[in-house]
């Protein structure tokens, strides 16, 4: 790999850790491992917007009530 041991490693996340703030970490994370997610659907070909029954496309009439 690249030679990344434990001291390393800690370093690393000593430095990142001054750099972003402690209450940032959780953040960081979650829009990281939101962003890797999408990525995977997206070259899975997965869409997020999948039509509902009854939903209308931009520009045609809604479901009438």
């Amino acid at each position: 790999m690249l030679g990344l041991r434990t001291p390393e490693l800690l370093i690393i996340l000593l430095i990142v850790v001054v750099l972003f703030g402690a209450n940032k970490l959780p953040q960081l994370g979650k829009g990281l491992g939101e962003g890797i997610r999408s990525f995977k659907k997206s070259f899975a070909g997965e869409d997020d917007e999948k039509p509902t029954p009854g939903s209308s496309r931009p520009g045609e009439p809604g479901p009438k009530a």
